[in-house]
Order: structure tokens, then sequence, then C-alpha cells
């Protein structure tokens, strides 16, 4: 099952994250990081397809999704 870890003092509240996902599983949080920013969290990680589109879209690079313990790198050369 794919995983996302999302750093939260890295996020800035942007929302790419949630309109870029196609299962809309992530959300903005209540609480506020250190910056005063409310940060993004997965609602229902039971159905993450590991797409990672979460990820590209991330201008701050605050998400991770791995699978397997092994992280997606789709653009490796």
């Amino acid at each position: 099952m794919p995983r996302i870890e999302i750093d939260k003092e890295r996020c800035k509240g942007c929302e790419r994250c949630n309109d870029a996902c196609p299962q809309e599983i992530l959300a903005m949080s209540e609480a506020l990081n250190v910056k005063g920013y409310s940060y993004a969290v997965v609602t229902d990680p039971s159905r993450c397809v590991g797409c990672r589109l979460c990820a590209i879209a991330c201008p701050d690079v605050a998400i991770e999704v791995y699978s397997a313990g092994t992280q997606y790198e789709f653009f490796a050369y």
C-alpha cells in the first residue's frame, strides 16, 4: 500500500496537492505549523493509489510518496 508523508513544517498551505489528487484524500489541517500556515493532511490513506501527483504539484517539496518502503522516482534516469 502506498504511503504519503507530508512535512508539515515545509507546507505553506497552497492546496495544490488537494487539487492534484485524483482520489481527493488530502485536506488542510485545522492546526497551524510554526510558520502559521494550515498544512496538508491525508484524510483516507487507504484510498491512495500512489500516483505521486500530490508530490509533483507541491512547490515546497513537502510531500513524499512511498510504496513498500521505496520512494517513487518517476523522473530518475
